[in-house]
């Protein structure tokens, strides 16, 4: 076991992807309500482009910076020498190729989930087809967010302790400017896991 694994912010949020069947039903309920107002085609790629660009953005250019969880974030200055190590290798570690494969399977499955969304008609609680567009797109959105960030932090958590400790860590004054700190900033959110040292 490599560690900086026993870092629980790195298992919180790789843990995000289990959330994404949720985000994909929303998906679904929303296609289902009414009936369709524009060509297939176009309806998927609406939803498509509001759910995917603004998290390959994200992710390319300004990643997610995981030390937060829910509205509260860390504040730059409570992250240990470690924790701004893996921030660093999050930057070393940003595929745009891996951001587009992950950003192509989640386009599939969205044709896939347009296809049978009549299915689930009789029980969505959405009454139009154009605000069902809006609440499919916001579903899309968050199934993105919860596939793409864990995505980095596997990325991540594959390296060895050499590729981290070889690493600069982020300066303190860079970490808002580099990465999206989203939330409220506080000291403290989680404790550190104690893993034992083995003999």
């Amino acid at each position: 076991m490599r560690s900086f694994w026993s870092d629980p912010y790195l298992w919180i949020h790789l843990a995000g992807i289990a959330a994404l069947p949720l985000s994909l039903l929303i998906c679904l309920l929303g296609f289902a309500a009414g009936d369709p107002i524009l060509p297939p085609w176009l309806e998927i790629g609406l939803v498509a482009i509001a759910g995917i660009a603004p998290i390959a953005w994200m992710q390319s250019q300004k990643p997610f910076c995981i030390f937060s969880l829910l509205f509260v974030a860390l504040r730059p200055e409570r992250l240990s020498e470690l924790q701004r190590k893996l921030l660093a290798l999050f930057l070393v570690r940003r595929s745009p190729i891996g951001i587009g494969l992950v950003a192509l399977v989640l386009v599939l499955i969205l044709r896939w989930i347009y296809a049978i969304a009549p299915v689930a008609e009789a029980i969505t609680p959405i009454s139009s087809h154009g605000l069902g567009l809006i609440v499919a797109a916001i579903g899309f959105l968050a199934s993105n967010l919860f596939v793409q960030v864990p995505f980095s932090v596997f990325l991540v958590m594959a390296s060895s302790d050499a590729d981290v400790m070889q690493l600069e860590p982020i300066p303190v004054d860079q970490v808002a400017k580099r990465f999206l700190v989203f939330g409220i900033p506080v000291n403290q959110i989680v404790p550190p896991l104690d893993v034992p040292k083995s003999t």
